[in-house]
């Protein structure tokens, strides 16, 4: 599919020819959805832990006797119904990553980018401007492609000075075709490639 190209400063430059395949398919939402589904429960850390009742300290005797104190029967300090006592069905470590067959996974990707390019919330740059540390020109650069809120920068080289420069934008972040998630296509409004970004996606993707 073709779009309209822009340069280094947000002027159009021309168009750009996007694969069809990628970034013209028909969305499948039940997919993306899953997909970012993955995507979240794969960054969750599962490291919350609490102590079961063999953990806890104490517990070494009976509390006291079994009968004629007038008082609730207990064998243990460590029992959950005291205040010091262990935590019943308490979470745990564990791996929260969810399993995806890779067809799937390449097909609601397709279908996130193709959701965007017909939303025309896709846009191609020729290449970022990279040379020097400013953020400033950053700002400028999206104001002249009038794009608000939330943006994705997709790059195959992120160069040093790139980052730099956007690293105090509160809603810019960016992303390589390889490392690219579902989860960042449909989050962020607006997503802006360069060209050798498409053509990496190609390479990645295209065969497939």
């Amino acid at each position: 599919m073709e779009v309209r190209a822009y340069n280094s400063q947000g002027n159009p430059s021309g168009s750009a020819d996007l694969p069809e395949g990628i970034f013209g398919i028909e969305p499948h939402e039940d997919l993306v959805h899953q997909a970012v589904i993955r995507d979240e429960a794969g960054q969750r850390l599962g490291t919350a832990s609490t102590k079961t009742r063999s953990d806890v300290r104490g517990g070494g005797r009976k509390p006291w006797r079994q009968k004629h104190t007038g008082r609730a029967r207990h064998g243990s300090r460590r029992s959950p119904i005291w205040r010091t006592g262990g935590v019943t069905f308490g979470p745990h470590p564990r791996d929260y990553h969810v399993a995806m067959p890779r067809k799937m996974w390449r097909r609601a990707m397709f279908s996130a980018l193709s959701a965007k390019a017909q939303a025309q919330r896709l846009l191609v740059v020729d290449k970022f401007a990279d040379t020097t540390i400013r953020t400033k020109e950053q700002v400028v650069f999206l104001d002249t492609l009038g794009v608000s809120g939330s943006v994705l920068y997709v790059t195959d080289r992120p160069t040093e000075e790139l980052i730099l420069s956007i690293r105090n934008l509160p809603d810019v972040a960016l992303s390589r075709p390889s490392t690219l998630s579902v989860r960042e296509v449909v989050v962020f409004e607006h997503v802006i490639f360069d060209a050798e970004a498409v053509a990496a996606c190609e390479q990645l993707w295209g065969q497939s």
